[in-house]
């Protein structure tokens, strides 16, 4: 299943671009083969805003932040969807310079115990000063209302925040227009991943602003594509096991023989998630826990 990405952005680092009546953006210097054109920050509303993901710690990013409020402006809300390098670092520099509080959810263990260093880096000094874990919460500011939508999956304390007024959601790395995203466990959960897209879909948003990357405009039939490439991975990584592949690292060249090399330890994790799921379901099985250097075979 071919998913519909959407690519094309046009922006320069620092600008600040009024994206919709209630949404301002600006996209910090930090492209990567995970970040794509880099950090894309959002200012929500006017007079009071609330920031969504300051992004990585670079300073001219920070004053690009600030150069973007108008005379009288104040950041009243710092929310940050997950604690990946490239999200929330420079929250801290932020609520310094403007004595808003950051809201978001804090680190897990599982996390904490992740040794894999596969994306941007983590950053695991993220102390929110308001939780917002299993999401429900509303934050509002003057003609802007937003809420807080747990959606586990990519990390295990992602959340991604409704805009109320504009039937728009932040979606953080959960779902992105110009890539798929990476499952790495044991932070990162294949199960959790699926029933947060489903959970998404079912909302009905009329437009996805991811973290990286330009917005999603074709809700439902991207959803569903980004969900088939998922079972269709899942039913190749199956397919390999029944085929005789019974170690992660055999298969990950075959799979991703199309994807960028520097992206194959990512690869490694993301099967290792669904290697999780399938055991969890019956389909594969291992000796004692599944562990990415572990060896599988079928079920039946």
């Amino acid at each position: 299943p071919m998913i519909p990405y959407v690519r094309d952005l046009d922006f320069e680092y620092g600008r600040c671009d009024q994206v919709s009546p209630l949404i301002r953006r600006v996209i910090a210097r930090n492209p990567g083969p995970f970040t794509f054109t880099g950090t894309g920050t959002y200012i929500i509303g006017r007079g009071e805003v609330a920031v969504i993901d300051p992004g990585p710690d670079l300073d001219d990013h920070l004053e690009a932040l600030l150069a973007a409020l108008e005379p009288g402006e104040r950041v009243s809300h710092i929310l940050v969807t997950h604690h990946h390098s490239d999200h929330s670092p420079l929250a801290r520099a932020l609520k310094a310079r403007t004595g808003a509080p950051i809201y978001g959810c804090a680190v897990g263990m599982a996390a904490e115990e992740s040794t894999i260093r596969t994306e941007a880096g983590a950053d695991f000094d993220f102390r929110p000063d308001i939780d917002l874990c299993g999401g429900g919460q509303v934050i509002e500011g003057p003609g802007w209302t937003l809420e807080a939508v747990a959606t586990p999956g990519h990390t295990s304390n992602h959340i991604c925040f409704a805009l109320r007024e504009e039937n728009a959601f932040f979606s953080g790395d959960h779902i992105m227009g110009w890539s798929t995203t990476v499952i790495t466990p044991p932070d990162g959960d294949m199960t959790d991943y699926m029933a947060s897209l489903e959970l998404v879909k079912a909302r009905g948003y009329d437009v996805l602003w991811p973290t990286h990357g330009p917005p999603i405009l074709e809700v439902t039939p991207f959803i569903e594509a980004y969900a088939a490439h998922r079972r269709a991975r899942e039913a190749q990584v199956l397919k390999a096991v029944i085929d005789g592949y019974g170690k992660i690292t055999e298969m990950v060249p075959v799979l991703y023989a199309d994807v960028d090399s520097r992206l194959h330890p990512a690869a490694a994790r993301s099967v290792f998630g669904h290697m999780i799921d399938l055991v969890r379901r019956g389909k594969v099985v291992t000796e004692g826990e599944p562990r990415i250097d572990g060896t599988y075979r079928p079920a039946s």
